[in-house]
């Protein structure tokens, strides 16, 4: 149950807003396990730090060194930055060493079954205006995967969801140190190395343009069918995507700006209509930071299209169903 717990939380995605705002987020993940397992790609502890959902940085109880993740990264920060980094991880390693076995006598456990301590601390920003706009922090405690200790940025202090955290949600209310300095570091620090990661990022990124497609499959009602107007491969999410009937606008740009997994995000818009109507519907994709205004039409009379989506979907579903297996596999062995 422990390592399902792990591999979910690990694997969450973070869904960016998709409108005009250019929203970005900087969280850092710590998670500890309650003794080492044999198992390959699970350390005792790791940390990684995540810029808009991607890695940049990383460090395991194996390697015990913090290195970086992107290319951006090694070529600003000075070798002094990954030094105090790892010293840092390694603080954090021993913190938690020690806080789970508080966690295990207070919930009086053994060390029959793998327990999980996680952290994620971190802030959301948005860069859209002239000014950034800090949004919200997020600074929480897990335990097996239930919610242990969240920190209230609105009244300072630490809410417990249940009575096993209440002992130490009142210890850490009473530290108005500890409460300042995650208060500061949350709306200044963090947004600080923010905006910092993002001009790294900028200036050593050139703007890609998107991949733009005008797909069309059978919806679940005979008579209908799907389009679907979709752009990925842009690092850049302020990104419009949009479908138009006759020239007008069907819906809101407001669909989710999602991550690829390398660095890039696609986004969609989708609509369904009856087969039967003739009008002129357009896939029309604008990113401005590399100039691209490209409109793409579909022509309802040809189903070819749909023929072809079906056949990319039924690949895809095939490598998810291929990977759940070897997850499964890998827990249960």
């Amino acid at each position: 149950k422990s390592f399902m717990v792990l591999l979910v939380l690990l694997g969450s995605g973070l869904v960016v807003d998709g409108g005009l705002s250019e929203i970005h987020s900087l969280h850092y993940i710590y998670t500890a396990l309650s003794r080492p397992v044999n198992r390959p790609g699970i350390h005792e502890f790791t940390a990684m730090g995540m810029l808009d959902d991607h890695m940049i940085d990383y460090f395991d109880s194996d390697k015990q060194v913090k290195v970086p993740k992107q290319t951006w990264m090694k070529t600003e920060l000075e070798e002094n930055y990954w030094e105090k980094g790892t010293q840092s991880r390694k603080s954090k390693q021993q913190w938690f060493k020690v806080n789970i076995k508080i966690l295990k006598d207070r919930f009086r456990q053994n060390d029959s079954d793998i327990h999980v301590l996680q952290w994620v601390h971190g802030c959301n920003i948005d860069t859209s205006g002239n000014e950034t706009e800090f949004l919200h922090g997020i600074d929480m405690y897990s335990y097996d995967g239930e919610s242990f200790l969240t920190f209230d940025e609105a009244n300072e202090n630490w809410v417990a969801p249940n009575d096993a955290a209440l002992q130490t949600k009142r210890k850490w209310d009473d530290l108005q140190v500890l409460k300042e300095y995650t208060k500061v570091y949350l709306k200044k620090e963090c947004v600080t190395w923010l905006e910092r990661f993002l001009k790294y990022q900028k200036e050593n990124t050139a703007p890609v343009k998107p991949a733009v497609y005008a797909l069309s499959r059978e919806a679940n009602v005979q008579a209908n069918i799907v389009l679907t107007c979709m752009a990925t491969g842009f690092s850049s999410i302020n990104t419009i995507v949009q479908i138009k009937r006759d020239g007008l606008v069907l819906t809101k740009d407001d669909g989710d700006v999602r991550p690829n997994g390398d660095g890039t995000y696609q986004k969609r818009d989708q609509v369904e209509i009856p087969k039967s109507d003739k009008s002129k519907y357009t896939c029309e994709v604008i990113h401005e930071s590399s100039g691209l205004h490209e409109i793409r039409v579909w022509d309802t009379d040809e189903g070819n299209t749909a023929v072809v989506v079906g056949a990319v979907v039924g690949v895809v579903v095939v490598v998810v169903l291929v990977i759940g297996i070897g997850l499964y596999m890998a827990v249960k062995k």
